[in-house]
């Protein structure tokens, strides 16, 4: 039986297409599209040195595992490793989605830094 090249590309492509949307859901999770109250909320987060956050489907949230605060300050595991949070970034007010965020920011797909961080609500 021959193998045609068609048969060959098109699974090949849904599977990788797949892979791809596993890899980008959990920050296309982070803004709840189920309450839409929320999108002025997210899109007027700034960070404490007034940086804009987005409107939060750039967002990361994060487990309890990923994230921690000692001594005043904030550090989150990101792509497998641990970044301190800069003072700076922190977003401070009240958390109205509830769980923890982080607003990464990449330069060529490298991760640089934290733009924004932001505490769960039973912070």
């Amino acid at each position: 039986m021959k193998v045609r090249f068609i048969d060959y590309v098109l699974p090949v492509g849904v599977v990788a297409l797949l892979i791809a949307i596993l890899f980008l859901l959990p920050s296309a999770l982070a803004h709840d599209h189920n309450r839409p109250e929320l999108k002025g909320w997210f899109e007027g987060l700034k960070s404490r040195n007034k940086v804009a956050c987005c409107d939060g489907t750039d967002a990361m949230r994060l487990d309890d595992v990923d994230w921690e605060a000692k001594d005043g300050h904030y550090r989150v595991r990101l792509q497998g490793q641990w970044v301190d949070v800069p003072d700076e970034a922190v977003v401070d007010g009240p958390n109205k989605a509830g769980p923890t965020m982080v607003w990464p920011y990449h330069i060529n797909g490298a991760l640089i830094g934290v733009r924004c961080f932001m505490p769960g609500s039973m912070v």
